[in-house]
């Protein structure tokens, strides 16, 4: 008999705007064992204060400067040592290829579907699962709807017994989602081949000792578990 658990995930993006005049874009969902969702918060702020940073202080990639670079590297130490932290990514390598007037959908469309292919591999029943996104703008509840429905309807979990809860929640309310974002930011960082800041590069450097040299910029093996990504190309796609 399977021993079903209860899984939150937690997503964000980097680099989603359709005319920002950045190519890659991220999506990725670091996900943990409800039980273990308490414990690990303390975890992450034991690590703020470790480094004289307040509990409510709100961990995100764009904040990474050199002052602050050991608290970083800290948080990225601690995800590896977690066994019960899971990373999945979608990296979306040149957003110039798509031609969203070809499939009849908005670049919204298209971003959602991307969520779904995403969470699609995330999601094993009869496990249960609650999803908690980042806020991306004051009309994405409908979205999220649409999106349960969706994943659900794809595994037949009409009942709702797998699939439980997408639900939107501010970055400062979630540690582990303030993880995901420093994780995520350190995917798009190397697929951008930026290489400015030293105290970005420090954490990039980190997961590739740990994860592999090319982990960051090519698909991983499908068995990976910890630390999992999938390059995505669109249909067509240019030459």
């Amino acid at each position: 008999m399977v021993n079903v658990r209860s899984i939150n995930v937690y997503c964000d993006e980097s680099c989603y705007l359709e005319n920002d005049n950045i190519d890659v874009m991220v999506l990725g969902g670091l996900s943990c064992e409800t039980s273990q969702v308490k414990r690990l918060s303390q975890a992450i702020r034991a690590v703020k204060e470790q480094h004289g940073l307040p509990k409510s202080f709100e961990a995100k990639w764009t904040k990474i400067s050199p002052a602050k670079a050991g608290f970083y590297q800290d948080l990225v130490r601690l995800y590896l040592a977690e066994d019960a932290l899971r990373f999945r990514g979608l990296v979306v390598p040149n957003k110039s290829d798509l031609r969203h007037g070809e499939f009849g959908q908005s670049h919204d469309d298209w971003y959602y579907k991307m969520y779904y292919t995403l969470l699609s591999y995330i999601v094993s029943p009869p496990h249960q699962y609650q999803f908690y996104l980042d806020i991306k703008d004051t009309h994405g509840g409908e979205r999220m709807a649409k999106l349960l429905e969706v994943l659900a309807n794809k595994i037949h979990d009409h009942d709702r017994e797998s699939i439980r809860r997408v639900q939107q929640i501010r970055s400062h309310e979630s540690e582990i989602l303030q993880l995901a974002d420093i994780i995520i930011g350190a995917i798009a960082y190397a697929n951008r081949d930026l290489t400015t800041s030293t105290a970005k590069m420090s954490i990039i450097n980190i997961l590739k000792e740990d994860c592999g040299e090319d982990a960051l910029t090519k698909t991983s093996r499908f068995a990976a578990v910890k630390f999992n990504i999938l390059m995505w190309e669109s249909r067509g796609r240019k030459t």
